[in-house]
């Protein structure tokens, strides 16, 4: 027998709506782990479908760090006013700006990084490999590898999440698309660095921020 105060649990748990909640514990028999589950590929597949629609609103978010020594901006739209102006929206949001002075990102995802600079990092990792001694005949299997790591380190999309390594940034971004029910999508960002490009002393600033979010998560 499904009862309410399961169904509340449930809810609880996830943050879906109630009737959905209910009918994920009937389709398993009342096990809360499995409709947990069932909630998550259900979810999973609402937010695949919402991520086309037009998302215009949002918020520009800003982040500083360090007393000024860091600071980032960032823009992350959705579809309406009314999901703007949530705590879970914007808590997103700084989430995001976070990750962004945290991680240093240097594009949102893949499909923003000119061909140019992928070409030249093919190089790159083509004479690194080369002069480690692989086979000429592995080498560009080695290369594609290598590749797909340094997307992960320069694209914010595909970074892992500061606050939970085990997620991505856009595994994160589409369970809030399918909790809060709207099309998410970081359009822009703006990192700056004092002193970037100038001579100075060395200091990791994006550890003192990965640092300083563990303290407080």
């Amino acid at each position: 027998m499904i009862t309410a105060s399961m169904v509340k649990e449930l809810r609880e748990r996830t943050g879906a709506g109630m009737m959905d909640c209910k009918k994920a514990l009937e389709a398993t028999g009342g096990d809360m782990q499995k409709a947990i589950e069932y909630l998550r590929e259900k979810g999973l597949a609402a937010a695949a479908k919402k991520a086309g629609r037009v998302a215009s609103e949002g918020l520009v978010e800003s982040y500083i760090h360090g007393g000024g020594r860091i600071g980032v901006l960032v823009e992350v739209n959705c579809e309406t006013d009314f999901v703007a102006k949530t705590e879970e929206f914007k808590q997103l949001c700084r989430d995001i700006a976070m990750q962004i002075a945290a991680a240093k990102p240097e594009y949102v995802s893949r499909d923003q990084v000119p061909p140019e600079v992928v070409e030249k990092e093919k190089e790159i990792l083509r004479a690194q490999a080369l002069n480690e001694g692989k086979p000429e005949k592995i080498v560009e299997k080695i290369v594609e590898g290598r590749l797909e790591k340094f997307f992960k380190e320069v694209c914010l999309m595909e970074q892992p999440f500061i606050k939970d390594m085990d997620k991505t940034v856009q595994e994160l971004v589409v369970e809030k698309i399918a909790k809060i029910g709207e099309n998410i999508s970081v359009r822009r960002f703006a990192r700056f660095e004092l002193g970037e490009g100038l001579e100075k002393r060395e200091c990791d600033l994006a550890a003192e921020v990965q640092a300083m979010v563990k303290q407080k998560g």
